[in-house]
């Protein structure tokens, strides 16, 4: 299916292979905006930051003029980094998973949600894309004009204290639908989230939670049954 903004996971995990300069000074260019769906942007042509905080915003609020810039100044350019991101997907192991650009704009990027939850184990062993893609606020500076860009992170469960999650990523368009991944704790247990097609904008959030509420409900009936049962094999 469509994966829509999933993509950047993958995006950052090409950007931080690569090694490249993270202070390093990026302006946004006209070649930079969507041409595609024309989604809104808040980096407009001409602002500059640096390029960890293009790909903070990129994961945090899935900012596509921030993952376009990141294609654009990779060594090679914006064709040679999405063939970074499909050989990236092969050598851990791929096989239905393809990217067409960066931001997750494209139909061609694609996955299953078996798939995607490899690439969240895969991007987990990033401490960048845990960090970025689980902070509630955060701002960043246009070094251009001095001025502070201030945003809030795209998954609401994210402000949650009965949420610990450890790595988040949303994404929508109008044919993925609305999709979320997540990795997180459920009874102290590691759990991965892949939300698919999802029909409404809120409802990731409510399936998200009746999952961990069936998790709980189903957890709690296995222990009373192992309960019972040693108790039946006690009085034996």
């Amino acid at each position: 299916m469509p994966i829509a903004s999933l993509s950047k996971l993958m995006t950052a995990m090409v950007i931080l292979d690569a090694k490249l300069n993270m202070n390093e000074k990026i302006t946004i260019s006209k070649e930079d905006k969507d041409r595609l769906r024309y989604s809104r942007s808040r980096l407009k042509k001409g602002m500059t930051f640096t390029r960890i905080d293009l790909l903070n915003i990129a994961l945090a609020v899935s900012e596509n003029r921030a993952a376009a810039a990141l294609a654009r100044t990779y060594p090679g350019g914006s064709s040679a980094f999405v063939k970074a991101m499909n050989n990236k997907a092969h050598d851990i192991g791929l096989t239905k998973t393809r990217f067409v650009d960066a931001a997750g704009l494209g139909n061609g990027n694609v996955s299953t949600a078996q798939e995607l939850m490899q690439i969240v184990q895969t991007a987990s062993k990033y401490p960048e894309i845990r960090q970025f893609t689980t902070q509630t606020r955060k701002s960043i500076t246009d070094l251009k004009r001095k001025r502070k860009i201030v945003y809030g992170n795209t998954n609401r469960l994210i402000q949650r204290a009965a949420w610990p999650i450890t790595l988040s990523k949303t994404g929508f368009t109008s044919d993925a639908g609305n999709c979320l991944v997540m990795r997180t704790k459920i009874n102290d247990r590691p759990v991965i989230m892949v939300l698919l097609n999802s029909w409404g904008k809120l409802s990731k959030y409510s399936d998200s939670n009746r999952i961990k509420a069936w998790l709980t409900k189903t957890e709690r009936s296995i222990i009373k049954k192992q309960a019972r049962d040693q108790a039946s094999l006690a009085k034996l």
